[in-house]
């Protein structure tokens, strides 16, 4: 079991995940079988008002720190809990393709669904969750469409977000198109689509295995 490779959704590295060994694996919604690329995308910069946005539930000790910080305090920083059920789904994706930036922040796990998410709707994802090891981390790079802040910085989160220029998150939005199709099911595999990358990242774990021994 030494020599196994694990692949994770809690990729941790507090609980045990091992860089150059494991695999971190996204977690993703597939809301159409049939049609996988169904509803991706979302507004242009220019029609993006919201700087930053999150609903969502209060489990583990970052969200409810976060929503203590911002909640109902800037008027271009929607933060929030759930929001209600009655068409908040679609309110959910609306905000996100309205959204800058949208906050990916850890719940009782490291990971979550709403980093694939925002990729999807052309979101820049705000990682809050130290320790966590983003999906196929081996070959892309994550700092160029993504944003990681410290749990210890949430008091600061606005300040970091307003200090990255207009230049950077246009470069940032433009990479984070580019990414989409590498987080993508397909029910047969597609070049480059999720399948592909995972199998890459093991196979790159693998030959780093076998380099260190």
């Amino acid at each position: 079991m030494l020599s196994c490779i694990r692949a994770l959704c809690n990729a941790d590295i507090e609980v045990g995940f091992k860089i150059g060994k494991d695999v971190s694996l996204p977690e993703t919604y597939i809301r159409s079988v049939e049609n996988p690329v169904k509803n991706i995308g979302g507004n242009p910069p220019s029609e993006r008002p919201i700087l930053a946005f999150f609903a969502g539930g209060l489990h583990g000790y970052v969200r409810p720190v976060l929503l203590k910080h911002w909640e109902n305090k800037e008027p271009d920083m929607k933060i929030t809990g759930p929001l209600p059920h009655v068409r908040g789904n679609a309110n959910y994706l609306n905000l996100m393709k309205s959204s800058k930036y949208c906050i990916c922040a850890r719940g009782h796990e490291v990971n979550s669904p709403r980093v694939v998410e925002a990729i999807f709707h052309e979101c820049i994802p705000v990682i809050i969750s130290d320790n966590f090891i983003p999906p196929l981390f081996e070959v892309l790079n994550w700092e160029s469409f993504a944003v990681f802040v410290m749990e210890k910085d949430i008091p600061n989160l606005r300040n970091i977000l307003l200090s990255i220029s207009d230049e950077r998150y246009i470069e940032m939005h433009k990479r984070v198109k580019k990414v989409q199709e590498h987080f993508i099911w397909h029910a047969e595999p597609v070049k480059y689509d999720l399948f592909h990358m995972l199998l890459h990242s093991i196979w790159y774990n693998r030959i780093f295995q076998i380099g260190h021994t």
